[in-house]
């Protein structure tokens, strides 16, 4: 598997090429490369596509990665939204679709969703379904993605489910699960504003607050899958926590807890819309109040912030979520908070992806599983 992986790469970045350039960029053996070759062929992996210059005999046949040989999944659920994509070998986006899911939800249900989600987008796609290698599928909360299961999701009540298995069975397809924002991140790294960032943090505010982290381009979970958790730091006022319940951060700092406090003073908002647009709204019809909060909101995030930069010493720091609703003077704000506290500032930058990030990084999670999933697929 791992000559096979090889392969791809090397036609991944040098396509179309020869049989023997792969041996040499490889460096496997011909024949190795010969019969691993005619293997990928067969399994429509790999297309011949024409034939290249001679350097004195025979003319080489080229060939190419096919990237429509397979598609994935990739869906994430933020307690709310079920979204979800297939997409090719190389993470593009073939079809979408997105569902708003009614509170509380049992893990049979989304798996229910799922299912009407996945027949949907393969009927949208015209994939058929032994074309599908796998699912990766985001979850708010710590998930343990050596064992498949979500021990810790206080959005969604879920505690200690080993929900990969059961999403296996029901779906009949290999299922990669991880924490939704750790979904984001690889989003955002593979085909986002963090492409060829080897350090980089990418920051989220929702329903919660949660980050994922890319070290040395590997994502880092910590010894128990809970890295990232920043929702638990201790910004802001501190109140009495039982387990199962949001971190004092997120309680004090996400978007419903800045909404809660808003709706007091300012009348009218909209639950269900950003409540940081409509905040920033109010403040260019010269809302004092809304001024006032704001720059408190700012404050608070950036304290968190600068815990993250000055602990891991990111090249990048990617905002998301609401905080990519703040705008231009918002960011000058943050950047400005920033530089007073920290001796050395990362890139911050706003994520590009927006809703697709999660998606786009599911579907990711599985093709660094491949082609381990083609075995399995086929057996």
């Amino acid at each position: 598997m791992l000559n096979k992986q090889a392969i791809l790469d090397a036609l991944k970045q040098n396509a179309p090429i020869s049989r023997a350039d792969l041996a040499k960029k490889t460096k496997l053996s011909r024949p190795c490369i010969s019969s691993l070759v005619d293997e990928m062929i067969q399994e429509d992996l790999i297309h011949e596509v024409g034939v290249g210059d001679s350097s004195g005999g025979r003319k080489p046949i080229l060939l190419e990665y096919n990237y429509l040989a397979y598609a994935v999944m990739g869906a994430v659920f933020d307690g709310t939204l079920l979204h979800m994509a297939l997409t090719d070998l190389k993470g593009d986006l073939l079809s979408h679709e997105q569902r708003k899911l009614r509170k509380p939800l049992s893990g049979e249900e989304l798996i229910q969703e799922l299912k009407l989600g996945y027949m949907f987008l393969l009927e949208k796609s015209g994939f058929v379904k032994e074309k599908i290698l796998g699912i990766g599928l985001g979850l708010p909360g710590i998930t343990k993605k050596k064992d498949g299961t979500i021990s810790y999701s206080p959005s969604t009540g879920w505690m200690d489910l080993p929900l990969q298995k059961e999403f296996e069975e029901q779906l009949g397809l290999p299922v990669i699960l991880d924490n939704d924002v750790n979904m984001m991140t690889l989003g955002e790294y593979y085909k986002g504003m963090g492409i060829g960032v080897s350090n980089q943090i990418y920051m989220y505010v929702g329903t919660g607050i949660g980050a994922g982290i890319i070290l040395h381009d590997r994502l880092y979970r910590g010894s128990k899958e809970a890295a990232g958790e920043v929702g638990y730091m201790m910004v802001g006022p501190i109140q009495t926590i039982s387990r199962g319940e949001f971190g004092v951060f997120e309680r004090n700092y996400s978007a419903p807890a800045i909404y809660s406090r808003a709706i007091k003073d300012i009348p009218n908002l909209e639950k269900e819309s950003s409540i940081i647009k409509q905040l920033n709204d109010q403040i260019d019809q010269d809302n004092s109040t809304a001024m006032t909060l704001l720059e408190d909101v700012y404050q608070h995030w950036v304290y968190g912030m600068v815990n993250i930069i000055s602990l891991l010493d990111p090249d990048l720091l990617i905002l998301s979520g609401e905080m990519a609703n703040i705008g231009e003077r918002g960011i000058q704000r943050i950047r400005r908070f920033l530089s007073e506290w920290v001796p050395m500032l990362p890139d911050i930058q706003f994520a590009t992806l927006g809703e697709q990030a999660g998606v786009i990084g599911a579907a990711f999670s599985v093709l660094e599983a491949f082609p381990n999933l083609i075995g399995k697929i086929k057996s």
